[in-house]
């Protein structure tokens, strides 16, 4: 049976926690749905580690509808969203629902939006249009430039305040999910607390309603440097299936992340 989005709201009113990880490809979907994986994200680190850019500016709509293509075909239970690329959906409602549109068309069940405040209006635009919104709060990649680097977001009251309140704006233009990234595992604490819409951290601490990470990252494929919050569970498992299952079967205990990769 497929899981959705009220299943994956149903289990983080439930406490049980949601293991989410990028995905790019059919191969890997048909293996990460097998150990457990509930939700696939067709992420625009693509650029990064399929791509060999230095960023996730570059990538393209049409890169994330191939991928988002490939993922579907072999997907049969997962819920798959699509990042929404860089410049496909911050000039107007209207753009970023006709390219939202080619991502969903393609077996997308949610799009993935950057940013808080200037992104409310299109989410509520794509949202009362049928077209579900992942929003992403903290470190923003897309933003790279702008925020001087990947560096941890929402240090110091003022700070962590203003993403406290644009993760309820969120919700309340219809945000069905937000992801939380880099930021103090207090501050997601008190996100996830506040919000009925599942969280999922990425560097956001244990508290989170599920969490992710770039697959590449924890298979300890992808030759860069690796976040603080990276674990890599290749090393300890030995093999791509056992690490998978055993990334699953930590963020469901719990003891993922531990606080050797939080802030």
């Amino acid at each position: 049976m497929r899981i959705t989005l009220n299943t994956l709201q149903k289990m983080a009113q439930e406490g049980n926690k949601i293991a989410m990880l990028t995905c790019y490809d059919a191969s890997f979907a048909v293996l990460l749905e097998e150990a457990g994986v509930e939700s696939l994200l067709i992420g625009d680190s693509l650029g990064m580690v399929l791509q060999g850019h230095e960023s996730t500016l570059p990538v393209t709509l049409r890169d994330v509808v191939y991928h988002t293509a490939c993922v579907a075909r072999g997907a049969k239970r997962a819920f798959i969203i699509g990042d929404m690329p860089f410049a496909t959906f911050q000039i107007s409602p209207q753009e970023a629902f006709r390219n939202a549109a080619e991502i969903m068309a393609v077996g997308a069940h949610m799009v993935k939006i950057e940013g808080g405040k200037p992104m409310l209006d299109t989410i509520e635009f794509l949202t009362q249009r049928g077209i579900p919104v992942c929003g992403h709060l903290g470190l923003t990649p897309q933003s790279v430039h702008q925020l001087g680097g990947y560096r941890v977001q929402g240090k110091g009251d003022t700070a962590a305040q203003r993403i406290l309140e644009e993760a309820k704006l969120l919700e309340q233009a219809g945000a069905g999910m937000i992801v939380l990234e880099a930021i103090p595992s207090t501050l997601a604490r008190d996100i996830t607390a506040a919000v009925q819409a599942p969280t999922i951290g990425i560097g956001a601490g244990v508290d989170c309603s599920g969490q992710v990470l770039v697959l590449h990252d924890m298979l300890d494929i992808y030759p860069g440097k690796k976040a603080k919050f990276v674990k890599n569970y290749m090393r300890a498992a030995g093999s791509t299936q056992g690490a998978v299952e055993m990334y699953v079967k930590e963020v469901k205990a719990k003891t993922f992340p531990g606080p050797e990769h939080s802030f």
